[in-house]
């Protein structure tokens, strides 16, 4: 046995972490309405315990299903014998949660004492980026605040970088990462834009100019139970960690909580769906702290979620097949973006309404703020398109944070060059 794999295994009987050995990760690109129906009959078979990472929605798109050991061959002779080809996107899922610890065991010996030694091409425990926050706010005292927004199921601080250089209720852009927990190279990502925003200030380049008259609002850690939980009990976890009346399962989709075709087709009323919509809109407090700031704040001109895999830019709507009044500025302006992006390093995104370009999706987080009144909403699906899926290695998160970044100014231009 190789030493990184017996470290990482005796590290997960120490903490009692959930381990994934033998789990696979198989794709299906249904290309029939029979291939597709046959993928959508897994999901009703809850005693295999499969996570789709990407679900079956329409034809030609791609399934990733991770499959324990013990359901392999059960889901791969329903396959076989309903004739839907299928390929193997990751081996083994503990070989690279392994590879993974690995690394950032390495990295955590490497104590920080400043937002210059920060290990921005690593992943960090919400302790570690909390501790990076508050060395940010020391050091750019008259440029980055910190708030705390309300507080999770858990009684964890729900903290928002602000950064501005000054004035009352300015025009304000908001950026969230890491609502869904097991997406870290969101997380990540939303640290190196942190450090981003201050050295561009800093050398008056770049983003300076948008602060000269709209604030920047960042929520790295949008929920902090299930990013805590992935780091110490199951790195696979997506979902909050509340515990409602009635409710088998533990856990909400914070992404389907919110209040714009709440429950509609395109989330789940089964608790223990990935897709669970909860009992009732902003039922999650992570989801409730950012409506009341929001509503509060009322000024919030562009409002950017964060989240991974597939490399997507995503726009409104995700609950209605009627397009967005401002579709075609929308449209335009991500075309824009996504051709920023891939200047950098050749990543291809593709872009669109939600429901157009993957699926349907109810209660959303930028269908409720465009219906707010919030019209440049937007959805990021970072890397990559499946190869790791939510593992991505750490010696890719700068490069996906720096393609990133240039979308996002081409979007925060935009916002502050057309006031509405």
């Amino acid at each position: 046995m190789r030493l990184p794999v017996l470290l990482a295994a005796l590290v997960a009987v120490a903490t009692c972490t959930e381990t994934f050995v033998g789990h696979q990760v198989l794709r299906v690109v249904p290309q029939s309405n029979e291939e597709l129906q046959k993928v959508q009959e897994l999901q009703e078979l809850e005693h295999l315990q499969l996570d789709f990472w990407l679900a079956p929605h329409r034809l030609g798109l791609p399934v990733d299903i991770r499959v324990p050991f013990r359901s392999l061959q059960a889901v791969k002779a329903h396959l076989e014998a309903s004739g839907v080809s299928y390929s193997i996107m990751i081996e083994d899922v503990q070989a690279l949660l392994d590879e993974e610890r690995t690394e950032m065991l390495r990295s955590s010996r490497q104590r920080s004492v400043d937002t210059a030694t920060f290990n921005y091409e690593a992943y960090h425990t919400i302790d570690e980026i909390y501790n990076f926050m508050d060395m940010l706010v020391a050091e750019n005292p008259n440029l980055v605040s910190k708030l705390e927004i309300g507080r999770s199921t858990e009684n964890r601080p729900l903290y928002v970088l602000k950064f501005s250089t000054g004035g009352t209720n300015r025009p304000a852009i908001w950026i969230d990462t890491g609502i869904h927990s097991r997406e870290w190279v969101t997380q990540a990502s939303g640290v190196w834009f942190a450090k981003k925003i201050v050295q561009d200030h800093a050398n008056n380049e770049g983003v300076a100019s948008i602060l000269e008259t709209m604030d920047i609002f960042l929520e790295i850690v949008t929920n902090p139970d299930g990013f805590a939980y992935t780091h110490t009990k199951n790195r696979m976890w997506r979902k909050t960690r509340s515990k409602h009346a009635g409710a088998i399962c533990v856990g909400v989709d914070p992404n389907r909580n919110w209040d714009a075709g709440f429950g509609d087709a395109g989330a789940s009323g089964n608790s223990c769906s990935e897709t669970y919509h909860g009992p009732y809109p902003n039922s999650e407090p992570e989801v409730k702290s950012i409506v009341d700031f929001v509503k509060s704040h009322g000024n919030i001109k562009a409002f950017i979620s964060i989240h991974s895999y597939s490399q997507l830019l995503l726009y409104p709507y995700g609950y209605t097949e009627t397009p967005a009044p401002d579709d075609q500025e929308l449209h335009e302006l991500s075309a824009k973006a996504v051709a920023a992006l891939s200047s950098l390093y050749g990543t291809k995104f593709k872009y669109g309404s939600i429901i157009t370009t993957i699926y349907r999706a109810s209660g959303s987080t930028v269908d409720w703020t465009y219906n707010q009144g919030i019209k440049y909403s937007f959805t990021f699906e970072l890397r990559d398109t499946g190869r790791y899926g939510f593992l991505l290695p750490a010696k890719q998160i700068v490069p996906t944070a720096q393609e990133t970044w240039l979308a996002l100014k081409v979007i925060m231009e935009h916002a502050r060059d057309n006031m509405y």
